[in-house]
């Protein structure tokens, strides 16, 4: 295996770490943003936002702007800015960061059942390993038994749930059509924003607080947070099986929990605590799985040998 090689192979997961700190830390900014504006209103602004940063990207690289599969891209801006961002945006302000967040990333796990039942995927060897580690200790995480905050707690599973249709939705698209990223990343969210606002304007009951601190929440939110990561996200679940990027992404909550224990004072119980190590064992496994897998397609295709079975799966 080469340098260059490994490199190639090691790109995605440093995409995939990327993104775990960018939205990991999200929730934090998220969190102070909505001390000056109400859930909808801010989630509204902040998707628009981060659309017209990449469209400015586009047009400064010359990309085309010229939208493609435009049904699709909708439908991928309805589940995943509309559904998962909103409803995301409205649990966190019900309730704390570290459950909601991992409340929310549960989106692993329907996206592991949803690709099984739609593209017969099938987990495989290490990935069952990875599995029964993480399960358990997202339930000590979530504390089921003592739950508070119900509503919140189905509003952030339910954005869960949008996200991985979303994610299936963008992995089918790329397998069947050509689409240019920065053009997709920002119809989709102004797609996406255009329910939000309906929302808003229906729902809310005031204006933002455009002081300093809602401001810089709302820029890191939009660009950092939401236009750059999403590039690195789909970068990702393009290189990567689809149910690796999906449990990959389980590091985005621990991220978020340490950031609010550091800056709010969100203090993770004893079984939190518990369950993100398990949580961080279970993305050891996949990531050495993932990397021995692309070691083996490598060296079989130096020998002009066919891939070994499992490799370069969704």
């Amino acid at each position: 295996m080469t340098l260059r090689d490994s490199r190639s192979a090691s790109l995605p997961f440093g995409a995939l770490t990327l993104v775990a700190l960018l939205w990991g830390y999200n929730w934090v900014v998220m969190k102070v943003g909505l001390e000056w504006a109400e859930p909808f209103t801010y989630s509204a602004l902040r998707n628009l936002v981060a659309a017209l940063a990449i469209f400015a990207v586009a047009v400064a690289l010359r990309r085309s702007l010229r939208p493609k599969a435009v049904v699709q891209t909708a439908l991928f801006g309805i589940f995943q800015t509309s559904g998962s961002a909103g409803l995301a945006m409205l649990a966190v302000q019900m309730g704390g960061i570290g459950k909601i967040s991992f409340l929310t990333y549960t989106m692993p796990f329907w996206l592991l059942l949803i690709a099984w039942l739609s593209l017969r995927e099938p987990v495989r060897d290490l990935q069952w390993l990875a599995v029964g580690i993480a399960l358990p200790g997202l339930v000590l995480v979530v504390e089921p038994w003592n739950l508070r905050g119900l509503t919140s707690s189905l509003l952030a599973v339910a954005a869960g749930v949008s996200w991985a249709i979303a994610s299936l939705i963008v992995k089918r698209l790329r397998t069947r059509c050509d689409i240019e990223p920065l053009s997709f990343i920002a119809w989709q969210g102004i797609f996406g924003t255009i329910p939000l606002i309906v929302v808003a304007v229906l729902t809310a009951e005031s204006l933002p607080t455009w002081n300093a601190s809602f401001i810089s929440a709302l820029v890191f939110s939009s660009v950092p947070g939401n236009a750059i990561a999403w590039v690195l996200w789909l970068y990702a679940l393009d290189k990567l099986p689809l149910n690796t990027a999906g449990f990959g992404s389980l590091a985005v909550p621990v991220v978020g929990v340490v950031s609010a224990w550091f800056q709010l004072g969100e203090l993770p119980t004893l079984a939190e605590g518990a369950g993100m190590g398990m949580i961080v064992v279970a993305l050891a496994v996949l990531a050495a799985r993932e990397l021995l897998a692309a070691q083996r397609f490598v060296t079989h295709r130096s020998a002009g040998k066919p891939a070994p079975s499992g490799v370069g799966t969704l």
